[in-house]
C-alpha cells in the first residue's frame, strides 16, 4: 500500500530539486526521492568512515597490510 507524504521546501530548494530531477532524467519527484532514499541507505556514517580509517592505520602499523605503488605490486 502506498502512502503519500508531504515535504516543505522554500522556492529555491524546490527549484534545485526540479533542476536535479530534469538533469538526471527522473520521471517524477517521487522517483527522485526514492532514489535518494536508496542511495542514502548505502552510505556509511562519518563515524563508520573514521573507524574504518583508524582500523586500517592500526592494521598497517601491525604489518597486516602492504604498501603497493601500483596494482601490479599487488599481484
Amino acid at each position: 500500500m502506498r502512502k503519500i507524504i508531504t515535504i516543505s521546501l522554500n522556492e529555491e530548494e524546490e527549484k534545485k530539486v526540479r533542476e536535479s530531477i530534469k538533469k538526471k532524467g527522473f520521471s517524477s519527484m517521487s522517483s527522485y526521492f526514492k532514489h535518494l532514499i536508496a542511495t542514502e541507505e548505502d552510505m556509511i556514517s562519518e563515524e563508520e568512515l573514521l573507524q574504518d580509517a583508524k582500523d586500517s592505520i592500526e592494521e598497517y602499523k601491525k604489518g597486516g597490510s602492504i604498501r603497493a605503488d601500483s596494482m601490479r605490486d599487488l599481484i
